[in-house]
């Protein structure tokens, strides 16, 4: 899972990466890390295979098929990859 996330974030290394895993998108690294801070959102870990822990943050089920209205607001002035 997350070799795919590596190569889809190489491609666009300076946008913030909002990525489906399973039934939920997801930001890593430090997208979580940026989002967390400038919309609150709970910062959390996942083990990935690497010696430490992949800060993620930003579970919403991809039913929904959007993310918030606070979460488009802001990422509609970053440049990003959906």
């Amino acid at each position: 899972m997350m070799k795919q996330y590596f190569q889809v974030k190489e491609q666009y290394p300076d946008t913030i990466l909002m990525f489906r895993l399973g039934d939920f998108y997801e930001m890593f690294f430090d997208d979580a890390k940026l989002a967390s801070a400038e919309l609150e959102l709970v910062l959390t870990g996942r083990d990935c295979g690497q010696e430490e822990r992949a800060p993620m943050c930003a579970r919403w089920p991809s039913a929904l098929r959007a993310a918030p209205c606070s979460m488009w607001c802001w990422a509609s002035s970053c440049p990003r990859a959906f």
